[in-house]
């Protein structure tokens, strides 16, 4: 019998699931959905409105991804719709670039405390830093470069 998946099963769900779906319900209500696939991961697909002056469009679609090994693992967000590309600030596959791994629990990842929410509103924070960053030629806030060959151990999907 294979090992079971962090958020349990259909019949049986794990309450680290229970509460991402509370904690999902009372920060977006139902502006995100969870979608439990027969195969592969679980994820949230929501509709978000970005409210910016002179952008193409202001309804986005984004999908929060449970990887495998979560909560150990940060969820991944991706932006659905419109296209959107940073090479800084996206991967290969075009998951949103949402923190330094080196900044520790303390201001990035914490397995203990950070929730699809955590992913979910950095992910909406990103999209404002992208329109930024394409109006002005600065992405706000701090950057930094994480190398692969130094990286701390995070790896991302390749298409």
């Amino acid at each position: 019998m294979g090992k079971t998946a962090w958020w349990g099963t259909p019949e049986r769900v794990s309450a680290r699931l229970r509460l991402e779906v509370e904690m999902m319900r009372a920060a977006f209500g139902d502006t995100f959905r969870l979608v439990v696939p027969r195969e592969g991961e679980l994820y949230w697909i929501g509709e978000v409105e970005i409210n910016m002056r002179g952008i193409p469009e202001r309804m986005h679609t984004l999908k929060i991804v449970y990887v495998e090994g979560y909560p150990n693992r940060p969820a991944e967000a991706y932006v659905l719709k419109p296209r959107v590309y940073s090479e800084k600030h996206q991967f290969v596959d075009g998951q949103l670039c949402l923190f330094n791994p080196y900044d520790g629990v303390a201001y990035g990842w914490n397995p203990s405390t950070s929730t699809a929410v955590t992913v979910a509103g950095w992910a909406i924070q990103w999209l404002y830093a992208y329109y930024t960053w394409r109006a002005t030629g600065i992405w706000p806030g701090v950057e930094e470069r994480v190398h692969r060959s130094k990286g701390p151990g995070f790896q991302r999907r390749t298409p």
